[in-house]
């Protein structure tokens, strides 16, 4: 099993983290209130790429590792994308 052991990699990965939960909760807010439901979508859309960043920066971080063979990363990408 690969882990993330790059103390940069980890933190940055973290950091991304937290801002896609701080957007997750911005939209529980815009529903709370009532807002317009194309604000709603646009916000959903952003966290949504924001988490696809996410994911595409572990599979570098995989990648960079080199301790996975290129088709396990392959399948990887064509489990989880």
């Amino acid at each position: 099993m690969t882990t993330v052991h790059d103390p940069e990699r980890k933190r940055a990965l973290v950091l991304r983290l937290k801002r896609v939960e701080g957007q997750l909760r911005g939209i529980q807010k815009l529903i709370e209130t009532d807002a317009d439901c194309e604000k709603v979508a646009q916000q959903l859309a952003a966290a949504r790429k924001a988490l696809d960043k996410s994911f595409f920066a572990m599979v570098g971080c995989v990648i960079a590792q080199g301790d996975v063979p290129p088709d396990d990363v392959a399948d990887m990408l064509s489990r989880f994308s």
